[in-house]
């Protein structure tokens, strides 16, 4: 369960602005699919965490709301972890001692844009099974002659009577659409590969950079026959779809119970708080010397709502963990 302690150090003021968006937040996911999850289940998420946490640090309200939404997932790929992991370490002393994580090294060079991904899973649901990797293509796979820009991480887990592997991409959205749709075509046949070798579901799940369901990128994961739930558009302007979890077929049974995105707007950084938030950005920014951004009303959730929380919506899955029926029923004898 996340952590509130540290509200107590706040200013009154602000101790009471955080408790009270928190509150909200929490109210709609419990009302929400998300918070309906049945507990015996699995929930999978992953969030693309805009630049974490690089640039003006964020707010201590934001790492409340982000620990908030995270703690409701039993799992969680998050993309755009940033060199610097103070900030993600904060964010984990947030989601409490029940809670650990995993983190790649910086990626390098100018696709890399020194990103990290990170694993972050509550040690009360779901239980490392100590194999962590990257994913890499065989040369005759090679896009252009080149590895993935941004390599593949995966590791290794097991809830229940669930056993998956999660493999996180953060894709380059790039100049070339083709290339985009040729990359997650290879990463997803080297999956299913590895899938079939270990007999082990596969979870590929993170930022793809797909625009749409109906275009050659999201054809690539569904020509491979991976699964894919529908999440609609993940981008703050709603016309996109960028974030996915897809997962391997049917050799080894996974039950899909639930999906979806959640949209923390309503309750925090919303539009009704535009104007509270003004002065403080303008204050903010002036320390800092940089002039206050020329069209705030355009500004807010586009450039400093995004860099708070993101600029990508959470996602998620619900899958079954518990097959113990299914197990005994091998043993049953048939009267027929």
């Amino acid at each position: 369960m996340a952590f509130y302690k540290i509200l107590r150090d706040y200013d009154p003021m602000e101790a009471d602005w955080i408790s009270r968006r928190l509150m909200a937040l929490r109210e709609t996911m419990r009302a929400s699919d998300l918070g309906r999850r049945d507990h015996k289940n699995l929930i999978i998420g992953s969030w693309n965490i805009r630049a974490f946490d690089e640039g003006a640090p964020r707010r201590h309200e934001s790492y409340h709301y982000i620990a908030e939404i995270i703690d409701h997932f039993d799992i969680c790929a998050v993309q755009e972890v940033k060199s610097d992991l103070k900030p993600l370490k904060r964010l984990m002393n947030l989601l409490g001692p029940s809670w650990d994580y995993f983190v790649t090294d910086v990626t390098e060079g100018g696709p890399g844009n020194r990103e990290r991904q990170a694993f972050l899973y509550n040690k009360n649901k779901v239980q490392f099974r100590n194999l962590v990797g990257e994913i890499t293509l065989s040369r005759e796979d090679l896009v252009d002659g080149d590895q993935i820009a941004r390599t593949p991480y995966f590791a290794s887990f097991q809830a229940g009577w669930f056993r998956f592997t999660l493999c996180s991409v953060h894709i380059i959205y790039g100049k070339s659409k083709a290339k985009r749709a040729e990359e997650i075509s290879r990463l997803a046949k080297r999956i299913n590969q590895r899938a079939v070798a270990e007999d082990e579901v596969y979870v590929l799940i993170g930022d793809m950079n797909i625009e749409k369901r109906n275009d050659s990128i999201f054809k690539s994961l569904s020509d491979e026959g991976l699964t894919v739930p529908i999440f609609g558009p993940t981008n703050l302007g709603g016309d996109k779809d960028y974030d996915q979890i897809a997962f391997t077929g049917e050799r080894v049974k996974t039950k899909l119970v639930n999906s979806g995105t959640f949209d923390w707007r309503g309750d925090v950084f919303g539009d009704a708080d535009k104007d509270k938030y003004e002065p403080i950005v303008k204050a903010t920014r002036e320390a800092a010397g940089k002039q206050m951004y020329s069209n705030w009303d355009g500004s807010y959730q586009n450039h400093f709502a995004s860099f708070e929380m993101s600029d990508h919506l959470p996602i998620w899955v619900e899958i079954r963990t518990d097959y113990s029926d299914d197990y005994l029923q091998r043993f049953k004898i048939s009267t027929a």
